[in-house]
């Protein structure tokens, strides 16, 4: 089946022609030898069978004494039979059976005679072969101990010893070799230039490999060049069973893989009808799979959880990867084109004993959104998507129990929700807090959803000047949540070290027109900045880029700190973290409100607990721009 750019085939269709098309090709598993001692944890290559028997003789399988059992018939407790010295033979456990014997009595059971001849009285019979293991009981000659494909684990380690097997054929871990590619790529180093990415993809590749049970092997970075990759393509061919080669697998003007892949071998397919990893390239070069994928991070993540896993399970004969699905509740719409099948990074959590899934960023470059990450939201192809409210699939990452003991914290974007965090794990391991950043009006929507147990907010109601109260008051009745003091912290311009632009108000930025950065809409600094705007006598035309939008306080230093904005309004501690001049505004207050079902759940009353210790206190003062209230 011949497939052309970008091709749009469903994803279990695309997987099933790569494997049977790898299988027609004479893709091959690998397999050798090893000690058994070191065996554990691998796949055996064919099955095994016994060489000897287990035990390999009659084996006393008590302490005690060997005896004729014919010798012990008629034995009571008022009737005891009396066995002379030259009638029995005194063994451990795993002594041979002497021969002419056929049975032994535990030592518990002997009555030593009173008399000096060593005779021995016994109140009950033995019947024949009572504790003797005999020959071949556990295994026999010729036993098969394991079928092919079969994982050796330490209780099958110790059979194939006992029966004689001490060296067995298992599958060869796949070697996975990995080609960066790239002009703009360089190695980590302390000291980038504008235009260098960070080529850390290899990172994450490798330890997915390494986890699934094959080892991975990573090449320098090829620079965009045909016959570079062509030469890299030949040498990794040569060391590896498979080989994915990171980027170029689009149609731009430097993405050159798949001209690399035909060159060298075959194209079997290029693209499939999954996002993000749509342009996913898979080819065959001397009958080892290579796999051209996306260069976006997340992409990538998902290619090789498509398409290289399945390979992988192949090759060590195991079965279909069984994941653990479950549905959870939607917090907010996901929409998604007919043409894929979608998968989107979420959070989990229980709220009042329901799963809730919180959808993160979808952007392919965005890494944290899976380390965020609790699953992964499943859309099929020819859906639309899904509404707030609905029920959806949802593939774990983390364990279902972990997930349950998980808080739930969203709202206003603070950096003192993840020192927090950071204290409840240490001093409560195992303790998790998934938290995300929607502002101060959608913290306050997700609790009225039932969707978090806590919602930082700092909320300016322009008619009282209060903060949060008016709010609350306006969604809530008495007694569904509790409001609970955090603290106050200063906000203000976030402006380049020393202050280039002298700015000191709204006035400085819309009369210099200079380049501004927000918050969003909904967040408590945006509805703060308008305000303040206000009472500037200023509208949000007056001010450049007014509508550019951050989800974080520290999402805008780093535009200021970059250069790519000349001022954003934002708290002292953010400022301080970018090394960035700081001029105040104003002193707000910053709270949490938690739901009052949650209030005396044990994860809530920790972390209270945390925010009421020394510990806490301390991290919030090296930061700078918080007072206790």
């Amino acid at each position: 089946m011949r497939y052309a750019y970008l091709s749009n085939t469903p994803l279990d269709e695309a997987v099933s022609c790569y494997l049977d098309s790898l299988q027609q090709e004479g893709f091959v598993r690998r397999s050798r030898f090893v000690d058994v001692q070191s065996a554990c944890g691998r796949m055996t290559a064919k099955a095994v069978y016994a060489r000897i028997c287990s035990p390999f003789y009659n084996s006393c399988a008590m302490d005690g004494i060997a005896v004729r059992s014919k010798q012990t018939f008629g034995a009571t407790e008022t009737t005891p039979v009396t066995l002379e010295a030259d009638s029995f033979v005194y063994v451990d456990t795993g002594d041979p059976l002497p021969a002419a014997y056929d049975c032994v009595v535990m030592v518990e059971d002997i009555v030593i005679g009173d008399g000096a001849g060593g005779t021995i009285q016994l109140y009950s019979a033995a019947s024949p072969w009572q504790h003797v293991r005999q020959i071949g009981e556990d295994i026999c000659k010729g036993d098969m101990l394991l079928q092919s494909f079969t994982e050796i684990t330490p209780s099958a380690a110790g059979a194939l010893i006992a029966g004689g097997v001490f060296s067995v054929e298992v599958l060869c871990k796949p070697i996975v070799g990995i080609i960066p590619t790239g002009d703009e790529m360089v190695s980590p180093n302390s000291n980038p230039q504008v235009g260098e990415i960070f080529e850390f993809n290899s990172v994450i590749f490798s330890g997915m490999i390494e986890k699934w049970g094959a080892v991975a092997k990573t090449y320098p970075i090829v620079k965009d060049k045909p016959e570079l990759l062509i030469k890299a393509l030949e040498t990794a061919t040569a060391q590896c069973d498979i080989v994915l080669i990171n980027a170029g697998s689009s149609a731009g003007r430097e993405d050159f893989t798949k001209e690399a892949i035909q060159r060298t071998g075959k194209v079997i397919l290029h693209g499939a009808a999954i996002k993000p990893g749509k342009p996913v390239i898979l080819g065959v070069i001397n009958q080892k799979p290579v796999i051209g994928v996306p260069g976006y991070p997340v992409s990538g993540i998902i290619v090789l959880d498509a398409f290289l896993k399945p390979v992988l399970r192949r090759l060590l004969g195991q079965g279909d990867d069984a994941e653990d699905t479950v549905e959870a509740v939607l917090t907010r719409r996901v929409t998604s084109s007919l043409k894929y099948r979608e998968f989107i990074r979420t959070r989990l959590g229980f709220i009042h004993g329901r799963l809730v899934a919180v959808p993160l960023e979808r952007g392919a470059g965005v890494i944290t959104s899976f380390v965020k990450a609790d699953g992964i939201i499943d859309i099929p192809q020819n859906t639309e998507g899904y509404e707030t409210g609905e029920k959806a699939a949802v593939r774990l990452l983390r364990p279902l129990d972990e997930i349950k003991n998980a808080l739930i914290i969203t709202g206003s974007h603070d950096p003192l929700i993840d020192e927090a965090a950071d204290l409840l794990r240490r001093q409560f391991p195992g303790s998790t807090v998934a938290s995300s950043h929607v502002g101060s009006m959608g913290g306050i929507m997700a609790i009225k959803r039932g969707e978090a147990h806590i919602a930082g907010i700092h909320l300016l109601d322009e008619a009282t000047g209060g903060y949060n109260r008016p709010y609350v008051s306006r969604y809530f009745a008495e007694g569904e949540t509790a409001l609970i003091a955090c603290v106050k912290r200063t906000q203000g311009f976030m402006v380049p070290h020393n202050n280039p632009k002298n700015i000191r108000n709204w006035a400085d930025i819309a009369g210099q027109k200079l380049r501004y950065v927000n918050r969003q809409k909904g967040s408590g600094t945006r509805i703060l900045c308008d305000y303040l705007l206000k009472q500037a006598g200023l509208h949000s035309q007056d001010i450049m880029d007014y509508a550019r939008e951050e989800y974080t306080h520290t999402g805008v230093a780093a535009i200021v700190a970059a250069g790519s904005a000349d001022a954003g309004l934002g708290i002292y501690a953010a400022a301080k973290l970018y090394d960035l001049d700081f001029i105040p505004v104003c002193d707000e207050q910053y709270d949490l409100l938690i739901d009052s079902k949650a209030l005396d759940t044990q994860q809530v009353k920790r972390f209270l607990q945390i925010l009421e210790s020394g510990a806490f206190k301390q991290r919030l003062t090296q930061m700078g721009g918080y007072t206790w209230t």
